[in-house]
């Protein structure tokens, strides 16, 4: 992670800042309105999660807006130490400015999960490799299975779960974790795994290591020559996914039931933009079809105005 921005370049257009960081904020609560004024003072969109267990969330802006967001929240003390990923999009990813308060920052539903308290071991990008190929080492992606199905680090386990509440029954149910001595995990930006991980030491792995940075300072660091990723990385915006060097993968959304789409499924005779895809169609009645393409509708006549229309 770091705490310098880079100016995004003239193709980039935007510069994207996902970040996390678990501290104690009893007054969370108040830091919502001033955060959320000042995010749109300067033009910044994205979401960003407050709880009483830290911050989470993922916005995006011009350079200058982005470097007076962070600089505000550092000046927090809670937040001092707080570091952020970069990256860049050629259209702004967001459609608004979010500052929820929530229960969690990412929810597991545990009780008593704190990883302040105890946390597994963070591997840099760069030790990532050595680890993963090691025998002795079981490899677990901590997402869901819409985010798994294009992409994963090569051999790693996927759970198949559709939220993260599931995967602590996942670990239960599967006692074979237990035959390795090492456990390694990983996910999207990092915030999963340092509860998947404390997790895992609770259920009583002693060897249970993580992802510094997760996916994406991995995808940012490693050359692809180097490269034990396969596909792309999902990420919670317009950009739908990233690849080597966090350029913009070639994947889309299906805005009936958010899942992503490569080239071969947008060349369905199953897909309908903004209706169903191949993975929602058979689910799909007709009533939900014809909702949607009156809502596709909208959004076509919204862009042929030139604005963007925040039903999608």
């Amino acid at each position: 992670m770091t705490n310098e921005i880079a100016s995004p370049t003239e193709e980039s257009g935007f510069l994207v800042a996902a970040l996390y960081h678990f501290v104690s904020v009893p007054r969370f609560a108040e830091l919502r309105a001033p955060l959320q004024a000042l995010c749109e003072e300067n033009g910044v969109r994205g979401t960003l999660l407050l709880a009483h267990e830290g911050i989470n969330g993922t916005i995006a802006g011009r350079a200058a807006g982005i470097r007076t967001v962070l600089a505000f929240l550092r000046s927090q003390p809670e937040f001092a130490g707080l570091e952020h990923k970069e990256s860049h999009a050629a259209d702004m990813p967001f459609l608004r400015m979010k500052v929820r308060l929530k229960k969690e920052i990412v929810t597991m539903g545990v009780e008593d999960i704190d990883p302040t308290r105890s946390v597994g071991t963070y591997v840099a990008p760069a030790d990532w490799n050595a680890l993963i190929s090691d025998p002795d080492t079981i490899v677990i992606d901590t997402r869901n299975d819409y985010e798994t199905a294009i992409g994963m680090f090569k051999g790693a386990v996927d759970p198949n779960t559709k939220t993260f509440r599931e995967f602590p029954d996942w670990v239960r149910e599967n006692t074979g974790l237990h035959n390795k001595p090492k456990i390694a995990m990983y996910c999207t930006g990092g915030i999963r795994c340092e509860k998947a991980t404390a997790f895992m030491k609770e259920q009583g792995f002693d060897e249970v290591y993580h992802l510094k940075g997760g996916i994406l300072k991995y995808l940012e660091e490693i050359p692809q020559e180097e490269s034990l990723w396969e596909g792309a990385c999902f990420v919670f915006d317009e950009r739908v996914s990233v690849m080597h060097g966090l350029e913009e993968g070639e994947h889309r959304l299906c805005r009936a039931c958010r899942h992503p789409l490569t080239p071969d499924d947008i060349a369905s005779p199953l897909y309908e933009a903004g209706v169903s895809c191949p993975h929602c169609h058979d689910t799909r009645s007709e009533d939900d079809r014809l909702r949607f393409r009156q809502r596709q509708k909208q959004m076509d006549l919204a862009r042929q105005r030139g604005e963007r229309h925040l039903g999608k």
